[in-house]
C-alpha cells in the first residue's frame, strides 16, 4: 500500500511541476482577473452610454416580475427592491449585461490568439529562410551541402 501511494505521489508531482500545467495555471489567472477587467468595463464604462442613448435606461434595472401566490405581478421600484421583498423575477437586464461581457472577452481573446497566430507564423518564416540560407546544392550531383563549401563532398566537384 505504501508502495502505491509513493508511486502516485510522484507521479503528482511530475506531473504538477511540468511546464502546460504551471502555464495552464497561469492563464487560468490571468484570465479571471482579465474576465473581471471586462465585467467592470461593461458594467461601469460601455453601458451607462449605451442606457443613456437609450432613454436613460438602467440595464441592471431591467426585469420582469413574475405572479406571486396568489396570482398578483406587484410592480417593485427596482430589481433590488423585488429580490428584498422575495419576488420572483427574470433579470434580462442583467443578462444582457452578461451577454456583452462574454462578447467583448469572446473579441478580445480572438485578437490575441490572431497576434499570436501572426507572431508564429513570422517566427515560422523566419526559421525557413535561415534554413534555406544555411545549404546549397552542387550544380554536379545535386546533393546538399554547406553554402560555405568549396568543393562537394560527394562527387569532389569544384564548386
Amino acid at each position: 500500500m505504501l508502495g502505491f501511494v509513493k508511486r502516485n505521489l510522484n507521479e503528482f508531482k511530475t506531473f504538477a511541476v511540468k511546464g502546460n500545467v504551471v502555464d495552464m495555471a497561469v492563464g487560468i489567472i490571468i484570465g479571471a482577473a482579465f474576465g473581471n477587467i471586462v465585467n467592470s468595463m461593461v458594467k461601469d464604462i460601455v453601458m451607462p452610454p449605451l442606457g443613456w442613448l437609450m432613454g436613460k435606461v438602467d440595464f441592471t434595472n431591467l426585469y420582469l416580475t413574475l405572479p406571486n401566490s396568489d396570482g398578483q405581478i406587484i410592480a417593485y421600484p427596482s430589481l433590488e427592491a423585488a429580490k428584498t421583498a422575495g419576488a420572483v423575477t427574470i433579470n434580462y437586464g442583467v443578462f444582457i449585461n452578461t451577454l456583452i461581457s462574454f462578447i467583448l472577452v469572446a473579441f478580445s481573446v480572438f485578437l490575441l490568439v490572431k497576434g499570436i497566430n501572426k507572431l508564429r507564423a513570422l517566427t515560422e518564416k523566419q526559421e525557413k529562410v535561415e534554413e534555406e540560407v544555411t545549404t546549397k546544392s552542387c550544380p554536379r550531383c545535386f546533393s546538399t551541402i554547406n553554402i560555405n563549401a568549396t568543393k562537394c563532398p560527394c562527387c569532389t566537384a569544384d564548386i
